[in-house]
């Protein structure tokens, strides 16, 4: 008998069940660089707030070093994005990523001085 589990076995190119590689680089393609942005963000603020403690299930995933290092991504990819994503879609960004840098600052037990908090590099000092 395999040890080889049906889910470990590699599936032939032709399988139906195989990722069809060429339709999702269509799928990339079609998508605006605007809305990878915008859902990249969105993805690293919602990583951050469970890391931070902040969903139904509250200190089950707190890490606040995995936060700091979401957070810091997060300003970095919205500091580097700035002029190439409108403020229709930034300013709801940014006013998410103040409240995990607040939430952050909030939940640290031993507190970083103004300006060296997660993403306060790109963002500046963050008080509260």
């Amino acid at each position: 008998m395999s040890e080889t589990s049906p889910s470990e076995t590699p599936e032939p190119a032709d399988s139906p069940d195989s990722p069809d590689f060429d339709a999702m680089t269509r799928d990339i393609a079609e998508v605006p660089a605007v809305e990878v942005i915008v859902t990249v963000a969105v993805n690293l603020m919602s990583a951050a707030a469970v890391k931070l403690g902040l969903t139904e299930e509250g200190d089950a995933h707190k890490d606040l070093d995995e936060a700091r290092k979401l957070v810091h991504a997060l300003a970095g990819l919205l500091d580097a994005s700035a002029t190439e994503i409108s403020s229709f879609h930034a300013a709801p960004l940014r006013d998410g990523l103040k409240s995990l840098q607040l939430a952050f600052r909030e939940a640290s037990l031993v507190k970083d001085e103004p300006g060296q908090g997660p993403g306060e590099k790109y963002t500046g000092a963050i008080y509260g």
